[in-house]
């Protein structure tokens, strides 16, 4: 059985599913059941009907009048898809597996869930979303993808090398585990000259064809195993990014599991390894000459020379410094642009233009020489070391849902970093745990309050703690959901809170 769910044999769904590789295929009467009415799911189950497919629409949820699934639901049944929500629809196939040609899945299902493990059983091929939607890409002059995944960053990266591509005159755009769904992107209907595409470890596990022109892993870091299983699943899944590649397979120095995972992907013949570093870089590298962000993997001569793309000045806008997360990023975006043939002027024009995400080092104050920044985004213990790491002495803001992370690394990597913590959210007692342990003299501040109104309380407190010339950091390490809707509620609380602080004082 392989990583997609299904039974090697001589079914006759078999031969026609194989060629189904493009939109001038023949995907009528397809008999498909899409998994979940999200983003994806909508999208996966619109497009379908549009190419004449039979589709069954599964999802746990009941819609509830006014929300967007209702709106979705109600768009489908008008294209006559059959509907099949509810607790208890999950549990199982909608119809006999005999009726089913195909499970096109939701990435938040996992393999074990009782419809896809069902799915497997029978032999029934399960795809993913992107996997749908490069199967619908023309049959000629379909835009390469350039993909990136990893454990942290890769939304940042993937707008960085969109605004690079945009710079070189090309018409690009970003998407797929975050913002736009890629079947969207696809079936635009002004097509674009090339894709950048974020990749979740979820939607690379239901991915089985895709040939990327260039793609990294920026990062591999613990996340996800309740999904996956294990660690060693969560990688492979990583690793499946590189599957195919025909120019460049990314990949970051200071992070051998990526380059192992280069090192044992099946690749186009002529395919090269290239790494980023926040050093200076060898040949085949992009790193940093001092603050130059060069180039020695695509330039003629890479023993003697190296293109200059950009500079940390062209990175840093109005924030105080630049995180050195934030350059591994910008990094790893100039390598796939390179690939692609964008020239070094519109790299640095891409980051010039680039803005940063909300919540992600977003600089929201200085006051009386402290400095306060929301990294809400820093959701796992991986994302939330990285941010600190940016700055010299932290006021850190922390706790949420761990999702069963461990925290003692992070805890242990940053205690010579921390002026003091703010701890909330429903595990803080773990992070308060791994810091009397591994910072055992840092003023801790507990705050119990449970509601949205404890922002107020945090701030207040990492106010009078931080001195001049210390950043007070909101890098949770865990999400948002105990006490927030999700982490953007979360940040933008830090935020107004942090403007009545100042207002006050």
């Amino acid at each position: 059985m392989g990583r997609g769910g299904a039974v090697s044999g001589a079914h006759p769904r078999d031969a026609r599913l194989a060629g189904l590789t493009s939109s001038e295929a023949d995907w009528s009467g397809l008999r498909v059941v899409v998994t979940g009415l999200g983003v994806s799911g909508f999208a996966a189950a619109d497009a379908l009907l549009q190419y004449g497919a039979r589709v069954r629409v599964v999802d746990a949820k009941t819609p509830e009048d006014g929300t967007q699934m209702a709106q979705r639901a109600q768009i489908l049944d008008v294209l006559d898809a059959e509907l099949h929500l509810g607790d208890g629809a999950e549990r199982t196939l909608p119809v006999p597996a005999d009726e089913i040609d195909l499970v096109v899945t939701s990435p938040g299902w996992p393999p074990h869930q009782p419809l896809l493990a069902a799915a497997a059983h029978a032999g029934i091929p399960i795809w993913g979303d992107v996997e749908l939607a490069w199967r619908l890409r023309p049959s000629t002059g379909a835009a390469p993808w350039l993909l990136v995944t990893g454990t942290n960053g890769k939304t940042t990266t993937v707008q960085m090398l969109a605004s690079m591509l945009r710079a070189a005159g090309l018409r690009a755009d970003s998407g797929g585990n975050v913002g736009t769904p890629v079947l969207d992107l696809v079936q635009h209907p002004e097509p674009y000259d090339v894709i950048a595409v974020e990749l979740s470890s979820f939607q690379l596990h239901w991915s089985h064809s895709l040939r990327p022109q260039a793609a990294v892993c920026l990062n591999i870091a613990p996340d996800h195993i309740d999904w996956h299983g294990s660690l060693e699943e969560y990688t492979a899944a990583k690793g499946k990014v590189y599957a195919n590649t025909e120019i460049a397979c990314v990949y970051n120095e200071q992070d051998l599991a990526t380059r192992r995972l280069v090192e044992e992907a099946d690749v186009v013949e002529g395919c090269r390894a290239v790494g980023f570093t926040l050093g200076s870089p060898g040949p085949s590298m992009l790193g940093l000459v001092e603050d130059v962000l060069a180039d020695r993997a695509f330039v003629e001569d890479r023993a003697t020379h190296a293109a200059e793309l950009g500079s940390l000045a062209d990175l840093q806008g109005d924030a105080p410094s630049v995180a050195p997360h934030l350059v591994a990023n910008a990094l790893a975006a100039a390598a796939l642009a390179r690939a692609h043939g964008v020239p070094p002027v519109a790299v640095r024009d891409g980051l010039r233009a680039w803005r940063p995400e909300p919540h992600r080092i977003a600089h929201v104050a200085t006051a009386g020489g402290v400095h306060w920044v929301d990294d809400s985004k820093a959701t796992n213990p991986h994302a939330a070391q990285a941010s600190l790491t940016s700055y010299e002495h932290v006021v850190w803001v922390a706790g949420g849902l761990l999702k069963g992370a461990d925290v003692d690394e992070l805890v242990a990597a940053a205690a010579g970093r921390l002026r003091a913590v703010v701890l909330i959210g429903r595990d803080r007692e773990q992070i308060a745990a791994a810091l009397a342990r591994h910072a055992p003299d840092i003023p801790v501040i507990d705050i119990a309050a449970a509601d949205t109104g404890a922002m107020d309380l945090v701030v207040r407190h990492a106010g009078e703690l931080a001195r001049p010339g210390d950043v007070v950091l909101l890098a949770p390490a865990a999400a948002s959901m105990d006490m927030f809707d999700n982490y953007g509620a979360r940040g933008d609380a830090f935020a107004a809170a942090v403007d009545r602080y100042l207002q006050e004082g």
